[in-house]
């Protein structure tokens, strides 16, 4: 892992070097939260680890080195409403859900968690392999999988999201975030209405030089409201606490403030109307 980690630094600076798109949205979404680059300029390497450690993320498992919160979990677990996951994309993130699966899936059901699937048929393959590691079941970005989120859901389990995803086009709001509107995905905040499910905000952290990685979890900050554009709201707010506790390891070349791209709204409307 140091070598790949340190690999994935100098891919990353390249990257910077080489992309001013990449180095110009890096600093806009940066100051937008208050960073200068001095302060955030370590998120460079990072971006270019998260790409360069994915590989063995995939094919082996990957304990993390320690836990932080997890009593916050086990008081979610307790109240049998079931567990949804937010993360935004801040450190190793894919090692988020595998590092709460190999704590809690033996004895609470495997994690739900979305994907979506390559084109290319191969590829689409070798991911959802990938993905559905034990303790972890990925399922489509479509109206199936969200359904099955929401069975994951009522029936006490857990699902994983990333609710800094810019959603398609009729599938979100738009919604502060670090003080600039952003398209921002609703469906965390209505699987959390509508199933009553307790949110969780984890992160993964990756530990210098390679030395693997601490996961955290917190409980959400505030109580989330019974109103949907609200709720939307709090999240946000939520997850810009989460990027605030590690802000070097946060993708802040990630297009966050895109407009959102045109696709049929199918993930969202299942969700309407309890569909389930």
């Amino acid at each position: 892992m140091p070598l790949v980690h340190a690999l994935g630094a100098c891919l990353g600076w390249l990257a910077w070097a080489c992309s001013p798109t990449y180095r110009r949205r890096f600093v806009a979404n940066s100051l937008q939260a208050g960073y200068r680059f001095a302060q955030v300029r370590a998120a460079v390497g990072h971006a270019g680890r998260m790409v360069t450690e994915l590989p063995r993320l995939w094919l082996r498992d990957t304990a993390v080195n320690a836990v932080h919160g997890a009593e916050v979990v086990e008081q979610a677990w307790a109240r049998g409403k079931g567990i949804l996951f937010l993360t935004p994309h801040l450190g190793c993130f894919e090692l988020s859900v595998q590092g709460a699966a190999r704590q809690w899936s033996a004895q609470h059901g495997p994690i739900t968690i979305l994907y979506r699937p390559a084109k290319q048929a191969w590829l689409a393959e070798m991911m959802l392999t990938a993905r559905n590691r034990s303790g972890v079941q990925a399922v489509p970005t479509t109206l199936a999988g969200v359904r099955q989120m929401i069975k994951a859901l009522r029936k006490g389990a857990a699902v994983g999201l990333l609710p800094d995803q810019v959603p398609p086009s009729g599938q979100g709001q738009w919604a502060p975030f670090f003080g600039q509107d952003a398209y921002t995905m609703t469906l965390a905040a209505r699987l959390a209405l509508q199933t009553g499910a307790t949110v969780v905000l984890a992160r993964c952290e990756r530990l210098p030089a390679g030395r693997g990685y601490e996961l955290f979890f917190e409980a959400l900050p505030m109580p989330l409201s019974d109103q949907l554009e609200q709720a939307v709201v709090q999240i946000n707010q939520a997850m810009e606490h989460t990027i605030r506790q590690c802000p070097t390891q946060y993708l802040w070349g990630y297009g966050r403030y895109k407009q959102p791209r045109q696709e049929a709204p199918a993930a969202e409307s299942a969700t309407e109307g309890g569909a389930a």
